[in-house]
């Protein structure tokens, strides 16, 4: 069985200032949180990456901090044409979640979400987008309203440090 991606982001092909990709910090301070982290961009074992890094905290009823990057409507159109997404990560060993908004969902605390681990060498995972759970929901994934993914360090405190070359859509053939 052969794949097929379709690459949406790659860090080696943006320029090196953090104001220069499309990634942006969301923490939960939102809420009164006392998360706290940050995004850069880095190059780790000779590979370009942008970095969430930052310490979770579940005081004052916080517990996250994220990095999320917006689809276009273009690219949100094309989603169906493909399986899932991937995610050539690399981070501390600690588990993550990576968040789909969509136009289906209005409240912030909603999503789809799908964990992993962020291993200490680079790695490419594959999320099935059939795999995906709600979360605070009724909606089912619709992968044509597709609005933002998030890289998200959540529920309980540790120090979070994952980072991510390249992702985008993939099929099975």
């Amino acid at each position: 069985m052969s794949q097929v991606f379709y690459e949406l982001f790659d860090q080696s092909k943006v320029g090196d200032s953090a104001s220069d990709h499309s990634w942006r910090f969301v923490g939960d301070q939102v809420m009164g949180g006392l998360s706290s982290g940050l995004i850069d961009p880095i190059t780790i074992d000779g590979v370009e990456c942008v970095c969430l890094s930052g310490n979770v905290s579940v005081a004052n009823n916080g517990g996250f901090i994220q990095m999320a990057w917006d689809f276009s409507e273009e690219q949100a159109a094309h989603a169906q044409q493909f399986d899932g997404l991937y995610l050539d990560v690399i981070g501390n060993g600690e588990g993550y979640n990576l968040h789909l908004r969509t136009s289906q969902l209005w409240l912030p605390w909603q999503s789809f979400r799908s964990g992993f681990r962020a291993g200490s060498g680079w790695q490419r995972l594959l999320f099935p987008f059939s795999e995906f759970q709600s979360y605070r929901t009724y909606a089912r994934l619709n992968v044509s309203k597709l609005k933002r993914i998030g890289v998200v360090a959540i529920g309980r405190e540790f120090e979070a440090q994952v980072c991510v070359r390249s992702f985008g859509f993939y099929s099975q053939s």
